[in-house]
């Protein structure tokens, strides 16, 4: 570094973070790791770049920086065609323009250098704008990259076109709207040797939830090939979640992984006339993860290690947004780009903006999910972004894919829908940017929508995006969040959908005292536990069909149960981490395990499932107890696999003391051992057994979740599925408070935890006044109803006179 600031060519090992203003963003992030993070087994690609003394020199010697001037004099970037009218000509004159004999010389000598000597070496040519990758003005995208660059004269030619590409449109247009001039830009360029991707795998990695903002994950994508697929939204990648705070404690947290469709990989074009060309993946190899285990935790690590380097260097937490390739020759893994996240680490952490439909409606194509929002409009299909005056401000883009040609017209959407791509695709990314949802990977979309057809873009429903036929209604709520205070009785939530809840983290909570393994079932798993185990006793060849579908990959039928019971269930106790998260244990009745793949062969018909066949009855009983033995080997995964020791689990419908004991017994076998490692084990409290013997019951367990549903129907004697008799279901009911109430009282005495977890406290803000009043230490609500419930019980603790915490 130093006085090395007139030469023309560097190595990257030689340039770090200080010298942006010399290699740009990009090659100063290279050099960097290349220097900082080599020791911490961080491997990335060796190299050299252009300095912006190289590229002002050629401009200079060409006479370029007059054709510069001259061309962009008076030019309005809003009138597109002139833009790029203006803009073909500029780069037809860099193409044009000789390098400079001193610069070729020292860009052949560094090629020679680095290939030992061979000039033949193949390698891959990108663009660095010295503004390029700071989180106050992101180039990132807007300049060429070439890939299996080789020999002397091709390498000259693609470093003439890099030059060019600061002159794109789009280039241009990006650096107007942030005020940057021709003349305060310049451009590096850097030379990598090629990581051999072609032969295995490539991909992105994000120190964030690209959508909620979520920090405390890494998402990866990865698909088979070079990586432009993937960046460009080519293909629909595997999508992996890694828990950092777990990771860094030693285990192997991996959250989720996501089947892409991996539909084409990029490769060398060994016999063609281009550098390199898309070929088809045979479907057993799109069947297949791109990535073993061991390489998603190994590439998490080094995405933490990058982080933490660059949030010490910037005396801040820094998200990162890394490329990475693997080279299929040797096996390894290789960082090949890194660059500050833009857009969800600004995300204010004291507002909270909720996106929610009025009604329901015909879905006409589903995606992944982008931007957490809501968007009405017509839809047009455009398969051109030339041709920009045929799209009006407001309508719903359909397309293929988009790159950075397309954003100018990005710009006039109301919402964006994509066939191709993944969360991380340049269709994502500007998404984000612009504030728009966008559903991404929605295969058939273009025919499905079609031109001028009314549809609503939902994307606050999850990860799956939905399309919908007409423009339905929807509500935007908007909650400041600063200065809110804490309550004394814990509020927790209910939660079901993995989907949601990094999101959902974000509303004021004291943990989850409800997850409902039921939806992590029925949504993610889909199969009886026992169709996996005894397969043969599935009697109907299409579902049969299906099982095989789902658990491809897994030689191992029930580890397919266990893996993805275990993934949904960390995916929730990882986001509220280290809060408490109670996980209730299947209450599915009969019927509905019935419904579940394979379920019918092994549910026994009930006239009254809901008093029937249910809940811990189940759990020692010879007809499911093999089953039950699967769910407790996913929550054991979770807490001693993947290191999520603040779930906590919670028997359902326990009838008799008896029973509870039962249950413990089948979960110790199972080793979930009740205080072992810190677990504890609550009960529900929706039986009125469970309040008569209170004081037995929490001999056998660590503490009380009140399900008002239940007990209220118990209490009452009324069916809560009948409409008939609906008008007497109601938990504020005398006789039903007075059992609450006793319950309330008896755990404290014992020194166990009681909360609540029905429906009630969310809908009856007085209900939620009573339980305060009875000292109940936590409530735990629908989403929906934390933040007023809050204020009530803030209120409700002040006319107490008892004292909220801040």
């Amino acid at each position: 570094m130093g006085n090395a600031k007139t030469r023309l060519v560097v190595p990257l090992e030689e340039v770090g973070l200080s010298d942006v203003p010399r290699v740009g963003g990009k090659n100063a992030s290279l050099g960097e790791m290349i220097r900082t993070l080599s020791a911490a087994g961080v491997r990335v690609p060796g190299g050299f770049a252009t300095t912006a003394d190289a590229y002002r020199l050629f401009v200079r010697e060409a006479g370029l920086d007059r054709a510069i001037a001259r061309t962009l004099a008076g030019l309005d970037p809003r009138d597109t065609d002139e833009l790029a009218r203006r803009a073909r000509a500029l780069r037809a004159a860099f193409r044009a323009a000789p390098l400079p004999p001193a610069l070729a010389e020292e860009i052949a000598a560094a090629y020679r250098a680095l290939g030992g000597g061979r000039e033949d070496l193949d390698v891959a040519v990108r663009s660095s704008a010295t503004a390029e990758d700071l989180p106050e003005a992101s180039f990132a995208g807007q300049q060429e990259t070439f890939l299996n660059v080789a020999g002397r004269a091709d390498l000259l030619e693609c470093v003439r076109r890099c030059f060019a590409s600061l002159f794109t449109a789009r280039a241009i247009s990006y650096r107007a709207e942030r005020g940057f001039d021709a003349e305060r830009v310049a451009l590096s360029v850097g030379v990598q040797r090629m990581v051999r991707s072609d032969l295995a795998a490539s991909g992105v990695a994000f120190t964030l939830d690209t959508e909620s903002g979520f920090r405390d994950v890494v998402l990866i994508n990865a698909a088979y090939g070079l990586g432009e697929n993937v960046v460009q939204g080519a293909v629909n990648p595997d999508e992996y979640c890694v828990f950092k705070p777990a990771l860094k404690g030693g285990f192997r947290p991996i959250l989720r992984r996501t089947l892409g469709g991996k539909e084409q990989r990029l490769v060398y074009d060994e016999e063609g006339t281009k550098r390199v060309r898309n070929v088809r993946v045979p479907d057993e190899e799109r069947a297949r993860f791109a990535l073993s285990d061991d390489e998603i935790l190994q590439l998490a690590r080094w995405a933490c290690a990058v982080e933490e380097h660059y949030g010490a260097r910037a005396g801040r937490p820094t998200p990162m947004d890394l490329e990475w390739a693997k080279d299929g020759r040797s096996g390894e893994l290789f960082v090949v780009q890194a660059r500050p996240e833009t857009v969800q680490s600004r995300r204010r952490a004291d507002a909270l903006e909720t996106y929610r439909l009025k009604k329901p409606g015909t879905v006409l194509v589903t995606g992944r999910s982008v931007g957490e929002r809501i968007a009405s409009g017509r839809a047009r299909v455009v398969r051109d972004p030339r041709v920009l005056s045929e799209f009006q401000d407001g309508e719903i883009l359909v397309a293929e894919k988009t790159d950075p040609d397309w954003e100018p017209l990005m710009k006039k959407a109301a919402a964006i829908v994509t066939e191709r791509g993944g969360r991380t695709c340049h269709a994502a990314i500007v998404s984000r940017e612009l504030g728009l949802p966008a559903v991404v990977g929605a295969a058939g979309a273009i025919r499905a929508l079609g031109d001028g057809r009314a549809v609503t873009v939902s994307c606050a429903e999850g990860e799956t995006g939905r399309v919908y036929d007409g423009a339905l209604p929807f509500d935007v709520e908007r909650v400041d969040l600063k200065g809110l205070a804490r309550p004394r009785t814990k509020i927790m939530m209910n939660v079901a959908d993995p989907e949601r809840v990094f999101s959902l983290q974000f509303l004021p909570n004291d943990g989850v005292g409800l997850a409902r393994m039921e939806f992590v079932v029925s949504n993610w798993v889909k199969v009886h536990p026992l169709a996996l185990l005894h397969p043969e006793k599935v009697e109907a060849a299409s579902e049969r069909a299906e099982i095989k579908r789902l658990t491809a990959g897994w030689a191992d039928k029930p580890a397919y149960f266990v893996d993805r019971l275990a993934e949904g269930i960390a995916t929730l106790a990882a986001a509220f981490s280290p809060k408490e998260v109670i996980l209730r244990l299947s209450d599915f009745k009969t019927n509905e395990y019935a419904r579940l793949l394979g379920g019918a062969a092994f549910e026994p018909a009930e006239e009254n499932p809901m008093l029937g066949f249910r809940g811990a009855s189940r759990y020692y009983h010879p007809r499911y107890r093999d089953g039950f033995a699967l769910e407790c080997r996913a929550a054991l995964k979770v807490r001693s696999v993947m290191g999520l020791k603040n779930l906590k689990l919670m028997i359902p419908f326990c009838r008799t003391v008896e029973e509870g004991r039962k249950v413990l017994d089948v979960m110790a076998e199972n080793g979930l051992r009740r205080g072992e490692d810190g677990l504890e084990v609550y009960v529900m409290c929706e039986i009125p057994s469970n309040v008569i013997l209170a004081e037995r019951f929490a001999e056998i367990f660590d503490g009380f979740s009140i399900g008002s549903n239940d007990l209220t129907q118990l209490v009452l004697g009324v069916d809560r599925d009948s409409e008939v008799v609906a008008p007497v279901f109601d938990e504020r009911d005398e006789a039903v408070k007075r059992m609450i109430a006793s319950v309330i009282r008896t755990a404290k005495a014992k020194g166990r935890k009681i909360g609540i977890c029905g429906q009630a406290p969310s809908d009856y803000p007085d209900f939620a006044r009573f339980l305060v009043e009875q000292g109940i230490d936590s409530l735990s609500l629908n989403p929906d109803a934390v933040l007023r419930t809050t204020l009530a019980v803030l209120e409700a603790e002040r006319a107490a006179k008892t004292p909220a915490g801040v």
